[in-house]
């Protein structure tokens, strides 16, 4: 198992897949990961739809205007309230979903494969897009889609950090 910091540097967004399919197995280990992570007093409001049919993938291509990329899989993060532990999803269900999402991102970094996150939540057109194209309940956020698949452009690991955005004790 590699560090995990070296996971998160080498975390990093894939524009250009292979056409190698991702395995059923394989899709499954990022949803555990996914609801792995952390969530506002246990409340785990996520559900996930998994797209791996290249009709759908291919109209999904088109109809979402950031979301051109050629994976060979996809995955929309949504949260349903209903189906939340408690009342705590109500305030926090994007940070929720934020945190599953990145954990899906770094356990593909983790898996040799690449992603790509597109925005969802809060773009009324992208919601509604994916809740039409996908028959999602309207009370259903569709909060991120991630393109998944084996990279076919050489990414390299980096960190970001900037000094001058970090203040100690005080701002």
């Amino acid at each position: 198992m590699e560090n995990v910091l070296d996971l998160i540097f080498k975390r990093r967004s894939v524009r250009i897949f292979s056409k190698q399919k991702v395995e059923k197995e394989a899709i499954t280990k990022l949803l555990q990961a996914a609801m792995a992570a952390p969530s506002a007093s246990n409340s785990r409001p996520w559900e996930f739809v998994v797209i791996t049919d290249d009709e759908m993938l291919k109209t999904l291509r088109f109809k979402i205007k950031y979301g051109k990329y050629n994976a060979p899989a996809a995955v929309v993060v949504c949260a349903n309230l209903k189906i939340a532990k408690n009342e705590s999803a109500y305030r926090f269900w994007v940070q929720d979903c934020s945190a599953a999402t990145e954990n899906l991102l770094i356990a593909a970094a983790g898996m040799d494969m690449g992603t790509v996150w597109i925005g969802s939540y809060p773009k009324d057109d992208v919601m509604n897009t994916l809740r039409e194209t996908l028959e999602i309940p309207e009370d259903v956020f569709p909060f991120s889609l991630v393109y998944v698949g084996y990279p076919a452009e050489e990414v390299y690991p980096r960190t970001q950090y900037s000094e001058d955005r970090v203040h100690w004790e005080k701002y």
